[in-house]
C-alpha cells in the first residue's frame, strides 16, 4: 500500500511541477495572463511549485525504507525520474499540440525506463 501511495502523490506532485516549469508558456493564450510581466509569472509558477512540494514531500517520506516504506533512496529518485517523464510526455500531447516526439526522444526515454529496471534489480 506504501508503494502505490508512493507512486501516486509522486504523479500527482510531478503534474503540479511540470505545470509550474512548462504550464507558464500556455499562460500567454489566457486574457488574464497576457500582459503579465515575467515577475508575475514566476510567483504563479512558484505557487504552482508549491503545490508540488505538497505532494512529493510525504511522497518520499512514505516511500522511503527508513520510515517503513518500499524504497531506498536512489530508487526513489529514479522513480520520481520516470515518472516525470510519463507526465511530460502527456503534458506535452496535451497542451503543445504543436511538438512532436521523434524517435530518438523516445528511444531516449526508453533508456531511463530501463534505468529503472536495473535500479530495482537485486544483483
Amino acid at each position: 500500500m506504501k508503494a502505490l501511495s508512493t507512486i501516486l502523490l509522486l504523479i500527482l506532485s510531478n503534474s503540479f511541477m511540470t505545470m509550474a516549469w512548462y504550464g507558464h508558456l500556455k499562460f500567454s493564450e489566457w486574457k488574464w495572463f497576457e500582459k503579465a510581466g515575467l515577475f508575475s509569472i514566476i510567483l504563479i509558477s512558484w505557487g504552482i511549485a508549491f503545490l508540488e512540494y505538497c505532494f512529493q514531500v510525504p511522497a518520499n517520506r512514505i516511500g522511503i525504507k527508513e520510515n517503513g516504506g518500499p524504497f531506498s533512496l536512489i530508487q526513489l529518485k529514479v522513480l520520481q525520474e520516470v515518472i516525470t517523464l510519463v507526465v511530460f510526455m502527456i503534458f506535452t500531447v496535451v497542451f503543445f499540440k504543436h511538438e512532436s516526439f521523434k524517435w530518438n526522444h523516445i528511444v531516449g526515454f526508453v533508456l531511463l525506463v530501463l534505468s529503472v529496471f536495473f535500479i530495482f534489480k537485486k544483483w
